[in-house]
C-alpha cells in the first residue's frame, strides 16, 4: 500500500482536512511533519465541525494512528486543550503518537515571538505570535528542547538554562521586558510528563515499521507550498519545510518510500499575513470571494486576503512538489461569477513572465496576465459526478488542469464531507 504525501498548492487554507477526511476510511496512519499550532484544518463530520490546529486530521478517524512526527514544534498547551476538546465530543484520542525527538515551545518562544513581530513595526512577517519562529531558530541554533529531554530533569534544566542565558539578556536590554525563571519554565514542562509518557516515541521507526507492512500512510502537511521557508515567498513564510521534501525530513522516512504526492489548491487564490499576492482582490469580488467562501482563518480568525485563480503558482507547486493529484476545492464558491478571470502569467515592468519569477523584487512587482472564463450560476452543491457539473464548470477546471501541470482528481464543490467528485482514485 502506498505513502502518500498531501500539501498545500498555494498559501495555505486550500481544504486539506477535507482531503484527509476523503481518505480517512483507507488509511491506516495520517502523520503531522511540519509546522505547530500555526495552522488549521476544519473538518467537517455530519453536522459536526472540528477545528484541528496542532492534530493530524486523522485523529478524527476511527482505528487511524495519528502522529506527530519530528519535524513539528509542539506547544503541550494546546496540544492537551485539543485533546481535552476531542475527547468532550466523544473522539477517542488514544492512538496519538509523537516523535521524541519534536521540539517544544515553551512560553519563552511565544513571549519573543510576540515582542519581536511587534519590534519589527512596518516590517512585520504576520506571524501568528505562538512562538513557532523562535522555536524552530533554536532547533537550528541546537539550543531547543525536545520531547525526550522532559524524561530528564537534569537535562531539561541544563537545556532551558542554556536557551535563556542569552534570551534574558534580550528581553530585559532590548525589550525591555521581565527576565523568566528557569524553575518556572522547567516546573511547566515536568507537569506535562505524566501524561505524555505513553504518547511518545520513535515514530520513524513506527513509520517504517508500518510502510513495510503494507499499511498506507498520509504525510498530511501544515501552511502550503508558498509559505515553505526555503521554496515559498520569502521572508513572508512559516518557519519549516511545508512542501513534499518536508514529509521526509520531517519524518524520517526515506524519499524513495514516497507513491504519490496530491496537492490541495482553491479555485481561487486566498493568503493570510502579508507578504505579495499577485492576484489579490480588492473590489467587490474579493468581498464576494471572503463572503461566499467563508474566508477566515481556522487558527487566527483572520480575515483572509482574496483572488482569483493563479496558474503560475499552480505550475510551481507542482514542479516543486513533484505533485501527482491536484485536489480542487471550493468550486462551488464561483457559482455566479459569470466570467472567471484566470491569472496564466505576469506582466513584471513590460515582460511576460510564464512561471513564478526567482526574484522576489520582481513577484513583488508582478501583476497578473488573465484570461476569462464563462462561469455558471446552477447550483453544484448536490454534483457527485463530473457529468452533473454544468458545461461551463466542466470546461473551468478542464482549462485550469491544462495550465497547472497535473491532473485534477478530485473537485470539491461544498462543505459537507460529501460534497465530492472523484475523477481519479487517490490511493490506487
Amino acid at each position: 500500500m502506498p505513502a502518500i504525501v498531501l500539501v498545500g498548492a498555494q498559501w495555505g487554507d486550500e481544504g486539506k482536512g477535507k482531503a484527509t477526511d476523503l481518505l480517512g476510511s483507507r488509511l491506516d496512519y495520517v502523520v503531522k511533519f511540519n509546522g505547530g499550532n500555526n495552522a488549521g484544518h476544519t473538518v467537517v463530520i455530519g453536522n459536526e465541525k472540528y477545528a484541528l490546529h496542532l492534530l493530524p486530521s486523522g485523529i478524527l478517524s476511527p482505528g487511524v494512528v495519528p502522529v506527530i512526527a519530528n519535524g513539528v514544534v509542539v506547544d503541550i498547551e494546546v496540544l492537551f486543550e485539543e485533546l481535552d476538546a476531542l475527547e468532550s465530543r466523544g473522539i477517542d484520542t488514544s492512538r496519538l503518537k509523537i516523535s521524541a525527538n519534536a521540539h517544544v515551545i515553551t512560553s519563552y518562544h511565544r513571549t519573543l515571538d510576540k515582542v519581536t513581530e511587534r519590534f519589527l513595526g512596518a516590517r512585520q512577517i504576520g506571524t501568528t505570535g505562538r512562538g513557532i519562529g523562535p522555536s524552530y531558530a533554536d532547533k537550528i541554533n541546537r539550543v531547543g528542547i525536545r520531547m525526550q529531554d522532559l524524561f530528564d530533569e537534569n537535562i531539561l534544566r541544563q537545556k532551558v538554562e542554556g536557551a535563556l542565558d542569552q534570551k534574558n539578556h534580550l528581553l530585559v536590554k532590548v525589550y525591555n521586558r521581565r527576565a523568566i525563571s528557569v524553575d518556572e519554565v522547567v516546573e511547566e514542562l515536568l507537569g506535562y510528563v505524566e501524561r505524555l509518557r505513553p504518547m511518545v516515541t520513535d515514530t520513524g521507526l513506527l513509520l517504517h515499521r508500518a510502510i513495510e507492512a503494507g499499511d498506507t500512510v498520509l504525510f498530511e502537511g501544515g501552511q502550503a507550498t508558498m509559505l515553505d521557508v526555503d521554496h515559498g515567498t520569502y521572508p513572508f513564510v512559516t518557519s519549516s519545510n511545508a512542501t513534499s521534501g518536508g514529509a521526509v525530513t520531517g519524518s524520517g522516512i526515506a524519499p524513495n518510500r514516497i507513491d504519490r504526492v496530491i496537492a490541495v489548491i482553491k479555485a481561487y487564490t486566498t493568503r493570510v499575513g502579508a507578504g505579495p499576492f499577485p492576484t489579490e482582490l480588492f473590489d467587490e469580488w474579493g468581498d464576494f470571494l471572503t463572503e461566499k467562501g467563508f474566508e477566515f482563518g481556522t487558527t487566527t480568525g483572520r480575515k483572509r486576503r482574496t483572488g482569483w485563480y493563479d496558474a503560475p503558482i499552480a505550475r510551481y507547486a507542482s514542479r516543486v512538489n513533484g505533485v501527482t493529484d491536484f485536489v480542487l476545492t471550493k468550486l462551488d464558491v464561483l457559482t455566479g461569477v459569470e466570467s472567471i478571470p484566470v491569472c496564466v502569467a505576469y506582466d513584471v515592468d513590460g515582460e511576460r513572465f510564464d512561471e513564478v519569477p526567482v526574484s522576489q523584487s520582481d513577484f513583488h512587482h508582478a501583476t497578473p496576465i488573465y484570461e476569462e472564463f464563462p462561469g455558471w450560476t446552477e447550483d453544484i452543491t448536490g454534483a457527485r459526478t463530473f457529468e452533473d457539473l454544468p458545461k461551463n464548470a466542466q470546461d473551468y477546471v478542464i482549462a485550469l488542469e491544462a495550465i497547472s501541470g497535473s491532473r485534477i482528481s478530485v473537485i470539491g464543490v461544498g462543505p459537507a464531507r460529501d460534497a465530492v467528485i472523484v475523477r481519479h482514485d487517490l490511493i490506487v
